[in-house]
């Protein structure tokens, strides 16, 4: 909004209005939209000189003390990525999403139905990156608390899963957090179903290294440069 002083005398007042026409004018140039403060970024906006180990359709940031295991099939498709530091994980998943709209409230809404369904209990909390959910489920070590995050890109949609006690307390998440902040999502041009889970992949030396169907552990620390 554009304040101007205006004076008595038609002179001055004459003048005030060429000030705001033209300021009004500068005002409708083209705004160039800066890149957003963190990730996850598109790979379009990633910014650059950041070390990242490469799975594809996901990059991750190489952050001290952060371990990435990855579970994969025998041709070196990646099936499930864990980040893990101390006693605190994150669970990664990326998907395809519509050009037009988000997907992550929709998907909220059915993760806490099917959570309900299993007798869990889940609620809704603000947090970040927006509304997320967090859960109680009874597993095979006991009782685990769940705190589920997305977030909406370009054509894309990044879920992530944390355990211990960053789920129900962000703050404890540390280097978790900031893996997450600096994840970079390689969606590609062709067209994919909405939802459908974006491909993942071994970096060539990993999946040498890896025997067939064993879950294959790379250290952050070892990316390689972007």
């Amino acid at each position: 909004m554009i304040f101007s002083r205006k004076r008595a005398g038609a002179g001055r007042h004459t003048h005030d209005e060429r000030t705001e026409v033209r300021d009004a004018n500068e005002l409708e140039a083209p705004v160039i939209p800066e890149a957003p403060a963190r990730g996850p970024y598109d790979a379009s906006e990633a910014p650059s000189g950041v070390q990242r180990l490469d799975l594809g359709s996901l990059q991750i940031p190489a952050v001290p003390d952060v371990e990435v295991r990855v579970q994969a099939d025998q041709q070196g498709v990646i099936q499930q990525v864990v980040l893990v530091h101390g006693q605190n994980a994150l669970q990664l998943g990326v998907f395809a999403a519509p050009r037009s709209e988000g997907i992550w409230d929709e998907v909220r809404e059915e993760i806490r139905q099917s959570l309900f369904n299993d007798g869990a209990a889940a609620q809704e909390i603000e947090g970040e990156y927006g509304t997320e959910l967090q859960a109680r489920v009874r597993t095979q070590d006991g009782i685990t608390d769940l705190r589920f995050v997305g977030v909406d890109g370009p054509r894309w949609m990044v879920r992530g899963v944390f355990q211990g006690d960053a789920a129900t307390n962000p703050a404890a998440a540390g280097p978790l957090a900031t893996c997450l902040e600096g994840l970079v999502v390689d969606r590609g041009h062709e067209a994919k179903p909405v939802r459908e889970p974006l491909p993942l992949r071994l970096p060539r030396e990993v999946a040498e290294q890896a025997g067939p169907g064993d879950a294959a552990t790379a250290a952050a620390g070892e990316a390689r440069e972007a």
